[in-house]
């Protein structure tokens, strides 16, 4: 029987594993490698942070567009990127932020959830602003291949908060639904479960209040019965949130932290990278264990 992707979330948590350590090859930090601005480049970073974050890491977030920049050649460098981690048994989250309606959403879940593609990832980043229901195309491989989705729900860019934080007619914001549809999906599927495989994407640099989204304790009894949902939270570390504050910014929806770290492991080189990349786990795994 396949495992789901929110049971596989599950055992790294209890194994103190938060970090979500971004793999994201720009050319301000391949130089900072002494690499080239170049696809060899980026599988070069891609594959010793694969090696760094096995055991230490919950997962690894590829930021896909740093790789696709490079055309069909960055795609052969991403490709092996996956490779090693699948053979690893290290979690990914292909950081892809696809969203459209019908069969092109569809295609985009083939391309990186269906077993056995060469960019087969264990998540995805998607937008859904066309509708929860637009998701539709993947959650075959949610439910029968054990894969997870993150749905941007509030994000740090200032450009998306008129977005996000537009009132809907259900008197709902736009980010509050995206939390509460992936939510409501978990406690019908994975009734039972400790973790369940449709998370959200928000800032760990945002006041979640603004967007309308509710953290708070009356949320937290309500929320007591059914799946945890995973939170991926970009903007801890060099963007400027700390660790340590992640109770008190994501209240009670902080039971299912990811917490995405890229420049501040990746700076620096290779040289040190797995003793950058055990310290922020460690950092991160304690204090979340101490907010708890």
């Amino acid at each position: 029987m396949i495992s789901s992707f929110g049971s596989r979330l599950a055992a790294e948590f209890a194994a103190s594993r938060h970090l979500c350590a971004g793999i994201d090859p720009h050319a301000p930090l391949l130089d900072d490698w002494g690499l080239a601005d170049d696809a060899a480049g980026a599988e070069r970073m891609g594959r010793e942070v694969v090696a760094a974050s096995v055991g230490v890491a919950a997962c690894v977030k590829p930021q896909v567009a740093f790789f696709e920049r490079f055309g069909s050649a960055g795609f052969v460098a991403l490709e092996r990127v996956l490779a090693d981690a699948r053979a690893a048994r290290l979690l990914v989250v292909a950081d892809v932020k696809r969203g459209d309606i019908g069969s092109s959403f569809a295609a985009y879940a083939d391309a990186w959830l269906a077993p056995g593609s060469p960019l087969e990832a264990d998540a995805m980043t998607v937008t859904a602003y066309q509708g929860f229901g637009t998701l539709d195309g993947a959650f075959g491989y949610v439910r029968e291949h054990g894969k997870g989705l993150f749905v941007l729900a509030a994000t740090s860019n200032p450009e998306a908060r008129d977005v996000q934080r537009a009132v809907r007619a259900d008197s709902q914001s736009v980010a509050a639904a995206m939390v509460a549809d992936a939510e409501a999906f978990n406690r019908q599927v994975y009734s039972g479960e400790v973790v369940g495989s449709i998370g959200v994407v928000l800032g760990a640099t945002l006041n979640l209040a603004e967007f309308g989204i509710d953290t708070g304790e009356r949320q937290a009894e309500a929320r007591a019965s059914n799946p945890a949902l995973p939170v991926l939270a970009p903007g801890f570390g060099h963007q400027g949130a700390r660790i340590e504050d992640a109770g008190e910014i994501f209240g009670a929806l902080g039971g299912a932290l990811l917490a995405n770290e890229s420049r501040s492991i990746l700076s620096g080189g290779a040289s040190g990278l797995a003793a950058r990349i055990r310290a922020r786990a460690e950092a991160i795994g304690a204090a979340l264990a101490q907010s708890d």
